[in-house]
């Protein structure tokens, strides 16, 4: 994947969920009759710039696409006019301040629901099956007694409707107990519970970093068997350049037979810019090709990729469930809903040293996972988005003063008080808020460089 395409989307994404939030907070703050001075998306110098509205509001964007802001008439920045004071930020009631700050947050939550909706209303609802395929010897999974073929039914006693519930219902276990139950539907029908015990606090935080939790636990899910058979070939891929077509069956690659795609996705990533010789099946007739194996960084790994995919296969794995406007409307908020609140409670889990500090992620990983959804199509970047946006709502409502949900804690207060917090406090407030971002900022993009190195 091309830096160029990966920073492309990056921006296409940050701007847009900025542009979102941003206008949560100016579309509030005119419903409510506060003087909007600018709407910027953006830092630095101006790149447009529109001025219109009885008002005059500045619309900007600007040279910088990695945040925005609204301006609003505030006279503890600049003297304001007599006939102006009423449209203040400060001589605004206090219960209409705080609906201002939190409109940014909220309008980013409902964005990513109207995107839930969408998705459902479209696509409907798919569900993969949790049914376990390998089963690690000696591991945690296979002393409780998880078998290959088991399928997951519940996670401490909460039913689960497919594999990301399993994972989700998983995370919030070890972060948190020291035992998990598994429900689970054994191959031929019954039912029985699996016991994980996990009573190492390090044990448990170290399941929550990337990557770990089944490596830790044992075990991975089923995936049914792919044959070896060309389903994509891309056009002016180094496959599709070789004469690779699709259809064609893959019987070995340098003399080394393939028996499912996976083993040739897996043969192919392991040698970036190197050339292998594929033989193939086409029909009843039988070819050979040479080609260079192309380059690329995924999950900040350097991979081999020849741009072809797998073909298309009877699955049941994947339980389809066509969804009315009304239902995937309910499900989308249902959905936004749960990963908030998970979200909320794994953060809090993180602070109190529950769950690893590695899944802070900064502009590096993000950027990598805006270019490496939207190359993935136009599902797997909505999907994206809905991520980002429930973040950026969330990190926003956090206590901290240079942040909404710090500024709301000072609006609150002074409701409570019935005077404004002191200079000196406030500004105490923001260097301590600052200093926070700061650490938070840095962890992340520690964590930034780490995974490209690993």
């Amino acid at each position: 994947m091309s830096l160029v395409w990966t920073l492309f989307w990056f921006i296409v994404a940050v701007g847009l969920l900025v542009t979102v939030h941003e206008f949560g907070h100016y579309w509030v703050a005119r419903r409510l009759g506060f003087k909007v001075l600018r709407f910027s998306v953006g830092f630095g110098k101006p790149l447009l710039r529109y001025v219109g509205g009885a008002d005059r509001v500045e619309y900007v964007i600007a040279a910088i696409p990695l945040g925005g802001y609204v301006k609003l008439l505030d006279e503890r920045e600049a003297p304001v006019p007599a006939a102006d004071l009423s449209r203040s930020f400060t001589r605004r009631p206090s219960w209409q301040r705080i609906a201002v700050l939190l409109a940014g947050p909220a309008f980013n939550i409902l964005f990513a629901v109207l995107l839930l909706w969408g998705m459902f209303w479209v696509s409907g609802l798919n569900e993969v099956r949790p049914r376990i395929g390998e089963v690690t010897a000696d591991s945690i999974a296979a002393r409780a007694g998880l078998k290959s073929g088991d399928e997951i039914v519940s996670v401490d006693g909460v039913a689960v409707a497919g594999q990301r519930d399993v994972v989700l219902g998983l995370l919030d276990g070890v972060s948190s107990r020291a035992r998990i139950v598994l429900g689970v539907r054994t191959s031929g029908g019954q039912l029985r519970n699996v016991q994980f015990d996990l009573p190492d606090p390090a044990q448990r935080r170290h399941l929550t970093e990337p990557a770990e939790l089944f490596h830790g636990l044992g075990f991975q899910f089923w995936l049914p068997p792919v044959p070896p058979v060309l389903g994509r070939v891309e056009h002016d891929g180094p496959a599709a350049r070789a004469g690779l077509a699709a259809g064609d069956r893959i019987v070995a690659i340098d003399g080394v037979r393939m028996q499912d795609f996976r083993e040739i996705a897996d043969y192919v990533h392991a040698r970036p810019n190197q050339r292998i010789s594929i033989e193939y099946l086409r029909g009843s007739s039988t070819g050979t090709v040479t080609l260079a194996v192309m380059s690329e960084e995924v999950a900040g790994k350097r991979i081999g990729l020849i741009h072809v995919g797998p073909p298309k296969i009877a699955d049941d794995t994947v339980v389809h469930t066509e969804l009315s406007p009304l239902a995937a409307l309910s499900h989308g908020a249902s959905e936004a809903w749960g990963l908030t609140v998970f979200q909320a409670r794994l953060f809090g889990r993180m602070v109190l040293g529950k769950v690893s500090l590695k899944n802070l992620s900064g502009p590096l990983s993000i950027a990598q996972y805006a270019g490496e959804s939207a190359d993935a199509g136009a599902s797997a970047f909505l999907s994206t988005l809905v991520i980002l946006s429930l973040s950026l709502g969330f990190l926003n409502l956090l206590p901290i003063p240079i942040l909404d949900g710090g500024q709301i804690l000072f609006q609150l207060v002074e409701w409570l008080k019935g005077s404004p917090l002191s200079e000196r406090t406030q500004v105490f407030g923001q260097q301590v808020g600052i200093a926070l971002l700061i650490v938070l900022m840095g962890v992340a993009l520690y964590n930034d460089i780490a995974r490209q190195f690993s």
